[in-house]
């Protein structure tokens, strides 16, 4: 954050160019890829993702998760224990609409019908892919040598990875969450390590219900949550507050949203997180005018808030003015402008191959979010 001017950063994901998503295709189907070829395209396109943030002007900035298939199923090829795949449900929402669904989410890369099962014992079995990914970003950063006002890594939170995976080994979903964060625990203090914020993608803190929720009543699911906070404190314990920041969302999708949660239901479930910001999308028309909730609810001391204010499932490019009307709004309900950050609704292709808006347009969508932050910061400074 600043005191001086509205920060900007991104919730993670940036568009892969068509040779990476080509090598990450054949790699998600097994095929064996040439371990150069592959070194040196995810270093190209890495530093080709930094270049294009500094071009843009953003100020907090990370390595666009260039290697990863998606935010979460990479976890899949992370830990082991993981073994087959099953079927997996529509989320509540997209099932009222079966036919819309399925014209929707169709990909090469990933095949959202399925879910990989836990078959065994979760331990961590990326040691290996963190620290490449680490020393991937570490070199962009040099080689482009731009002044970024600080730098983020991306990693699934223990809700949303238990999430990603079917369980068939734990006799408990308790026992299950709790397991993929000690896994993932290492992954987490491998970034925390360099210095750069841990930002940790926990969409299941408000989608949990998603799934087979239907029409029961939300004192339900916050059980569910609270267990998902609590994971999450436990994994990150050694890590500073200040460090982490946790984005959470109702799913990156288009989709009608109808069922979603509501933030004033769980927004103080959320506030147990031992964090130091969190991302909340306040672009989404379905959500849009929940900023309201964070009056009502204060920040705990010593968190910021990273609004959403540019929408990820649209190729229309918000007006400067419209980015700023949304900071300013957010940053009243907040009453301390300095505690602001902002940052679109999600990235922008959290699943590789599925991303909504074009990507000569999510960058001119990011251009509007910085230059809405320069309006944002005449008005509020």
């Amino acid at each position: 954050m600043s005191d001086e001017h509205i920060s900007t950063t991104h919730v993670g994901s940036l568009p892969r160019d068509p040779d990476l998503l080509d090598l990450l295709q054949r790699r998600q189907d097994g095929e064996d890829i040439d371990a150069e070829q592959w070194r040196r395209t995810v270093q190209d396109a890495t530093e080709s993702v930094v270049r294009k943030q500094s071009e843009v002007g953003l100020d907090v900035v990370n390595n666009g998760e260039q290697p990863r298939v998606s935010f979460n199923w990479y976890v899949a090829n992370r830990l082991s224990g993981v073994g087959g795949e099953r079927d997996a449900p529509l989320w509540d929402d997209l099932a009222d609409f079966p036919e819309y669904a399925s014209d929707a989410f169709d990909t090469e890369t990933i095949d959202l019908t399925k879910q990989p099962a836990v078959t065994g014992p979760v331990e961590y079995d990326g040691t290996e892919a963190v620290a490449e990914e680490i020393e991937t970003f570490a070199d962009a950063l040099d080689a482009v040598d731009a002044d970024f006002e600080g730098t983020f890594l991306t990693a699934a939170s223990p809700g949303v990875a238990a999430a990603t995976l079917v369980n068939e080994h734990y006799d408990s979903h308790e026992e299950f969450v709790h397991a993929v964060g000690d896994a993932l625990r290492e992954e987490y203090e491998a970034i925390a390590d360099t210095g750069a914020i841990l930002h940790l993608d926990a969409p299941d803190l408000l989608t949990t219900g998603h799934r087979g929720f239907g029409d029961r009543p939300v004192e339900k699911l916050k059980p569910i949550v609270r267990l998902h906070v609590d994971a999450l404190n436990e994994a990150t314990e050694n890590i500073p507050d200040d460090q982490i920041r946790v984005h959470t969302c109702w799913g990156s999708y288009e989709g009608p949203h109808h069922r979603d949660t509501s933030l004033e239901d769980v927004l103080p479930e959320l506030y147990e997180l031992n964090i130091g910001g969190i991302s909340i999308e306040q672009a989404n028309p379905r959500h849009e005018h929940e900023y309201r909730v964070v009056a009502e609810h204060p920040l705990p001391d010593g968190w910021d808030l990273l609004p959403g204010v540019v929408d990820v499932k649209t190729n229309v490019v918000e007006h400067p003015d419209v980015v700023a009307d949304r900071i300013e709004r957010v940053a009243d309900a907040v009453s301390d402008p300095t505690r602001i950050v902002a940052a679109p609704d999600c990235g922008f292709d959290t699943q590789a191959g599925l991303a909504m808006v074009h990507p000569e347009i999510a960058w001119k969508k990011l251009e509007a979010l910085v230059d809405g932050a320069a309006v944002a910061t005449d008005r509020l400074f």
